[in-house]
């Protein structure tokens, strides 16, 4: 992930070590990714100026060199197609606009593995969890990134009342160590039972 620019493995987030432990002896066929980064300051999901969108899609093909790797992203800017990747615009605080996504011939069949890393408020991320958990195939994992602390509570909260709805699934509240990040160095890890 790093050689390409990702935030996943360098020293702000340290969540390869999750993804390593989970997909080690699984290799997903499909994966979507929501966040592709942008540059836009305009944007309230900026990385800055020296983010690299699309970086964590092509570390994703580089590890799973069998996999289709799909994305979406609300600034039409960061969207790409290349050899094993498409990407899709999608407003994730949209109901209509996720659903529009996942209605793709591209993204029928299922994902095996969805990682959200949008727009990282409880809000954005519920919506989008709440609608797109139902394509995840069996066995498939569903990855919530960047949850900040601030918003851990509302997390507690969902998995204690919400998450009952969706009853083939296994959720899990990961807070990492990490000397670097105390802001925001959090994930949500669903499975889906197969």
């Amino acid at each position: 992930m790093t050689r390409y620019g990702s935030d996943k493995g360098r020293s702000w987030h340290n969540y390869t070590t999750v993804y390593d432990a989970l997909f080690r002896d699984c290799r997903p066929l499909r994966i979507f990714e929501l966040g592709l980064g942008t540059n836009n300051p305009e944007l309230p999901s900026t990385m800055g100026a020296n983010g690299k969108p699309g970086a964590s899609l092509r570390g994703w093909k580089r590890l799973f060199p069998a996999a289709r790797i799909f994305g979406a992203d609300i600034d039409h800017a960061t969207l790409f197609r290349e050899d094993r990747i498409n990407t899709f615009w999608c407003d994730q605080l949209d109901s209509s606009a996720i659903r529009d996504v996942w209605s793709k011939p591209e993204l029928r069949g299922g994902i095996d593995v969805i990682v959200e890393d949008g727009l990282h408020t409880f809000e954005a991320n519920q919506t989008f969890l709440e609608i797109s958990l139902h394509f995840v195939t069996r066995g498939g994992w569903y990855i919530v990134e960047d949850i900040r602390d601030v918003d851990l509570d509302h997390w507690r909260n969902w998995l204690d009342h919400d998450s009952q709805r969706f009853p083939s699934y296994q959720f899990v509240l990961i807070r990492l160590p990490n000397a670097f990040n105390h802001f925001d160095n959090n994930l949500l890890v669903a499975h889906r039972a197969s």
